[in-house]
């Protein structure tokens, strides 16, 4: 194996390590919002901030600082120092992960550029990527910070934080896949609407994940636990109930989860379609491979959407829901990718 080829697999398994990492954030991003963990830590100290509260006392005068929020004298008034400390330690994991897929990607990729195994044309890929994570740092905190002075976070910066995580998620696993798969596979045919078609399946798989962005940030699953229709209507009562009607689209639980169900289920659909035009097509084994994948992929995900919904929004089905949608957006990222390749 030729030198290059040999330092861009190694570079490719680095990058997917992260990509793995970044998934683990989501997670537990996920299980943090969930158990209102997330307003738990009310300083962001990027140097010291690895150090938890070591003692009793310290464990008091951080919940002291919790006290005063809105958060806890509207949803936990009743909470001790005990139930604070579960909550806290849950977020500081989540910080505490955060800083360690920093190192976890800086230090390889020292390790890497002085071994002289980066080509100077792809340092600026890399450096990007390292930004943007730093950047995701401070918008976390932003997002955090809008919920000290309401018992919750802004569902806008809630959605701006998970778009974030999977734009830069997307961004990592695609310059992977370039190193890991450079030749093209062979093709009977012009494949180039196919190629257009999973570009749209894309496009609609990050738009259905920042609808389900408002829906995590507007509590919005809790309400209307049946399916497939919502409290015996298709389109709920009360869908247009804000002045202007764009407010509806942000701000109106029944119209936000509404437009969650529509872009799920248009999704299956399309996906679903794609496939079967696809099956028309001589494609290479990795290629179908990719179609079957994105197809079972959606199934899953929207299997878990309807079950989360009408279990009320356990947490373990949440989590596994967010989950199963960046797994999704993988599948799809992969599908293109296998398309370019072709």
């Amino acid at each position: 194996m030729p030198d290059e080829t040999r330092n861009n697999r190694q570079i490719a398994i680095w990058l997917l390590c992260v990509c793995a990492a970044i998934f683990v954030m989501l997670v537990i991003g996920g299980a943090t919002r969930l158990t209102h963990s997330g307003l738990s830590m009310m300083t962001w100290d990027p140097l010291m901030g690895w150090i938890p509260p070591l003692n009793q006392m310290q464990w008091l005068d951080s919940f002291e600082h919790y006290k005063k929020i809105p958060e806890f004298y509207e949803l936990n008034p009743d909470m001790d120092v005990e139930g604070y400390k579960n909550i806290f330690m849950l977020e500081y994991i989540h910080r505490v992960w955060g800083r360690l897929i920093g190192l976890f990607f800086l230090l390889p990729f020292l390790y890497f550029l002085m071994a002289g195994k980066i080509a100077k044309s792809f340092r600026p890929k890399l450096i990007i990527m390292f930004v943007l994570g730093g950047m995701q740092g401070v918008l976390g905190w932003y997002m955090v910070s809008s919920g000290f002075d309401n018992p919750h976070v802004s569902q806008y910066r809630l959605t701006a934080h998970l778009s974030a995580a999977f734009i830069i998620y997307g961004y990592i696993f695609w310059v992977a896949m370039g190193l890991l798969f450079p030749d093209k596979d062979a093709s009977l045919y012009d494949i180039r609407p196919l190629r257009w078609l999973a570009l749209g399946i894309t496009g609609l798989v990050a738009l259905t994940v920042m609808a389900g962005g408002l829906v995590a940030g507007l509590k919005a699953g809790f309400a209307y636990n049946t399916f497939p229709l919502m409290e015996g209507r298709f389109i709920p009562e009360g869908y247009a109930m804000l002045t202007p009607f764009h407010l509806n689209l942000f701000e109106n639980i029944a119209a936000v989860q509404f437009d969650h169900r529509i872009l799920a289920e248009t999704l299956l659909l399309c996906v679903f379609g794609l496939w079967w035009y696809a099956r028309k097509f001589t494609l290479s084994d990795r290629v179908r491979m990719a179609f079957n994948l994105l197809l079972g992929m959606v199934v899953l995900q929207v299997s878990l959407g309807i079950a989360t919904l009408v279990m009320v929004v356990p947490t373990w089905l949440a989590v596994t829901h967010q989950g199963s949608a960046m797994l999704l957006f993988t599948a799809a990222l992969f599908t293109n990718h296998t398309l370019r390749r072709s």
